[in-house]
């Protein structure tokens, strides 16, 4: 089995930052079921770890991750699964940004290029988020004929607010520049084009510097108090999923986004 995950401790002051880092060599990054869980591995390993008080999780040079693949063999197996085996299927994204936001440490993703779909979900699951000026996010699923899930809804809601959430989720095919998401809340630095991991790692070694067990507990405090409500927001959101999956336009939303066509949806 290929290993599209990388992960290198011991750097920075003390040796206190650890990188993660995904790339399939393809230019695009796509989350496929293997990355999800080799992603969602990367991040429970660090659960023991006290060493590290900081990881950095980068993409490749051109793309943070185009999102779920939706050419892969296993992925596109979905189409023809009983609704059981589809929402046990559907659980390897919300398990993958939920150990991410769970963790210990302090997380920054590090952006360039593009951040689409599942990686806007696992961006928002970090603590910060350093994107390249060049770099743009976009939300791609409801013009799939899906609805964003992963638990990423309430993730976004507390960042940017309602309107934002709306105006990102709703407006599917709407590029999120680099500026709008710094703007908007969405992003908390910007940096010049190729340089998000150097401002990332910069970010990591000011934090790696602060006390790491007051940094731990107060990561703690801040999420539990910001997450207190959001199981009971999302937990619907696999089963949406599902739901809309099996509609008329989402088939029509994936066929015309592989025939490189506008679709046209019935609201069926």
């Amino acid at each position: 089995m290929a290993g599209f995950v990388t992960i290198e401790k011991g750097l920075g002051p003390e040796g206190r930052i650890a990188v993660v880092r995904f790339d399939r060599g393809d230019g695009i990054n796509a989350l496929s079921p293997e990355a999800l869980r080799q992603l969602t591995d990367a991040a429970r390993s660090f659960e023991d770890d006290g060493d590290t008080s900081v990881v950095v999780l980068t993409g490749g040079a051109r793309a943070f991750t185009a999102g779920f693949d939706l050419k892969d063999p296993e992925g596109r197996a979905r189409a023809t699964m009983d609704l059981g085996t589809l929402r046990r299927h559907l659980k390897l994204g919300p398990r993958l940004t939920r150990a991410w936001q769970e963790m210990e440490q302090i997380t920054i993703g590090a952006i360039e290029g593009f951040c689409v779909g599942g990686g806007v979900a696992l961006a928002v699951a970090l603590d910060f988020r350093v994107m390249a000026r060049d770099g743009h996010m976009r939300v791609p699923e409801i013009g799939l004929g899906m609805n964003m899930s992963w638990q990423s809804v309430p993730r976004m809601l507390h960042l940017i607010g309602p309107a934002r959430t709306k105006q990102a989720v709703i407006l599917a095919d709407q590029r999120i520049t680099a500026a709008e998401a710094h703007q908007w809340g969405l992003v908390e630095e910007v940096a010049d084009p190729g340089q998000a991991f150097a401002a990332a790692m910069a970010l990591a070694a000011k934090v790696a510097a602060q006390p790491p067990l007051s940094v731990a507990m107060t990561k703690l405090t801040v999420n539990r108090l910001t997450h207190a409500l959001d199981d009971l927001a999302s937990h619907m959101d696999l089963d949406q999923f599902a739901l809309a999956s099996l509609s008329e336009d989402h088939k029509e939303g994936v066929a015309a986004f592989l025939g490189r066509r506008k679709p046209t949806f019935r609201g069926r």
